[in-house]
């Protein structure tokens, strides 16, 4: 997928001889290091002479990627316009597609827009490019998450919410050796990440200017995304934590953000005696000891939580809620998608403890009960040991039907331990 020397516009000879040499270098790194950490994956990377966040990426993702696959899998049988269409992020990137297209067509690049599970909901870019692209089904539908397609731009950028580069055999999978990405995540006004775009070419178009022109167009994107309510709050609770208000996350204590996260699970609030016995079940801990934990909570909410009966002034969105709702209005599609993990992992709180149980048991439950393949597939990336999901997987999906070999391979795993 390398370009010519004639294609490099305003690079020069010497730009260009740097640029294959460090290709070679990684080249040789990737041959040597990969087969390794596919033999012991929890190798120590500090001597690998690459990039600590591309050497753990790559251990992240061997258990789950095929080096040697040759394109990205299918989210939804590739059927993504219904979820571009109500995507936050489709007017925005609509009023700048102009400029995007005019970076893409002078550049030799493709630009692509995902949603924030990786999955590429928009592309664009010149005919030669969008064919190299589609060849590793970097096009809509197309999963690029690292779960499912390794080390790349675009799964680091979700991962760390962070701008993020990759050159050439810096990508685990070998079909991509010839690419060079670049990539920030798109986020809301209150900090929750939307998606990310992705500016991607051949390696022979690396360029420093490529990453300060992705930051400038992402800043366009979120400058035409709404406002929120100055009073909103966000929490994020399954598989992380953190809590945003007016786009600022808040530096908040675990324990402060298992009130939040209660609170957002049942709005209507807490006893001093049920918040207690929530937090603490049956330790031997005072309603002083509580009432300083909400007193705190409120002062770096600002106030916006009630003294008698502990609830919010303000609606507090959690990803655990969206998950339910989605759930009760049987569209399992995007329960799976937005569960990324368990409620609060490392919270022992008893309250906690009640709804983490009772949302894996319903998630599991809800996937194991579908015909369609798909669910237990996206489910089964976060649940890797879980046979029975990967089992319901392999056997929702047709003989001849090549996401088998994910299946069966996750299946064997999971087996093992």
């Amino acid at each position: 997928m390398a370009g010519t020397q004639d294609d490099d516009v305003g690079m020069s000879m010497h730009e260009l001889d740097a640029l294959r040499r460090r290709r070679i270098d990684l080249e040789q790194r990737w041959a040597e290091v990969v087969p390794r950490l596919r033999k012991a994956p929890r190798a120590d990377s500090g001597d690998l002479m690459l990039r600590h966040e591309v050497t753990e990426s790559w251990i992240r993702s061997l258990p789950t990627v095929d080096p040697a696959t040759g394109s990205a899998p299918v989210a939804d049988g590739g059927v993504v316009r219904p979820r571009w269409a109500g995507s936050p992020l489709r007017e925005p990137v609509r009023r700048v597609e102009d400029e995007l297209r005019t970076v893409a067509d002078d550049a030799g690049f493709i630009a692509a827009v995902t949603d924030e599970t990786g999955t590429i909901l928009w592309t664009c870019g010149g005919r030669v490019m969008r064919r190299r692209a589609e060849q590793v089904n970097f096009a809509p539908g197309g999963r690029w998450d690292e779960t499912a397609m390794g080390t790349n731009a675009l799964s680091l950028a979700l991962r760390t919410g962070r701008p993020s580069a990759v050159f050439s055999a810096e990508h685990l999978v070998a079909a991509l050796h010839g690419w060079v990405c670049y990539c920030a995540p798109i986020r809301d006004a209150r900090g929750q990440v939307l998606g990310v775009l992705d500016l991607s070419s051949t390696w022979d178009r690396s360029h420093p200017l490529a990453m300060s022109t992705v930051r400038s167009l992402v800043s366009a994107i979120e400058s035409g995304l709404p406002a929120v309510s100055p009073a909103g709050l966000r929490v994020s609770a399954l598989g992380v934590s953190a809590a945003v208000r007016d786009g600022v996350r808040l530096n908040l204590r675990p324990r402060q953000l298992e009130i939040l996260t209660l609170l957002a699970l049942q709005p209507e609030g807490y006893s001093l005696d049920a918040l207690r016995e929530a937090l603490y079940g049956d330790r031997m801990v005072s309603t002083t000891t509580v009432r300083a934990e909400a007193s705190h909570l409120r002062n770096a909410l600002g106030g916006v939580l009630t003294a008698r009966r502990y609830a919010s002034t303000v609606p507090i969105e959690c990803d655990a809620v969206d998950v339910l709702k989605a759930l009760e209005r049987r569209d399992l599609a995007t329960a799976v998608r937005l569960y990324r993990g368990p409620l609060l992992p490392q919270s022992e709180a008893p309250g906690i403890v009640r709804w983490r149980d009772h949302l894996e048991v319903t998630m599991r439950e809800a996937v194991l009960a579908s015909e369609a393949p798909e669910p237990a597939l996206a489910y089964g990336e976060r649940a890797w040991y879980d046979a029975e999901i990967h089992e319901h997987a392999l056997g929702s999906l047709p003989r001849d039907d090549a996401r088998r070999a994910i299946a069966a391979g996750r299946l064997a795993v999971a087996r093992q331990e």
